[in-house]
């Protein structure tokens, strides 16, 4: 794949994250990194031991949560409101 290519190590593990992360949309991965659903599954498959990755496949397979046009109208957000933030504050003078 390509676009794998140019992705960084930070890019990637923060491929990985997102996909594990419950609220976040493959969307939200695709306007990020530019890797569609299906990109995703293979960059898991290639970045995952077997068991992880058929583990992640099972548990987001049906999770309405990870597909934006699954999901309830009132919900506009990439993550979750109780995720913690990334500490990447500028402070306020």
């Amino acid at each position: 794949m390509a676009k794998e290519e140019i992705l960084t190590e930070a890019d990637s593990n923060r491929i990985i994250e997102m996909a594990w992360e419950d609220r976040t949309p493959f969307e939200a991965i695709e306007f990020q990194f530019g890797l569609t659903e299906k990109e995703v599954i293979e960059f898991m498959r290639k970045n995952s031991i077997p068991s992880s990755f058929k583990m992640w496949r099972k548990r987001m397979k049906s999770r309405k949560t990870k597909h934006q046009a699954l999901r309830e109208q009132g919900i506009n957000r990439f993550k979750c409101n109780r995720q913690r933030g990334t500490g990447n504050k500028i402070a306020k003078r």
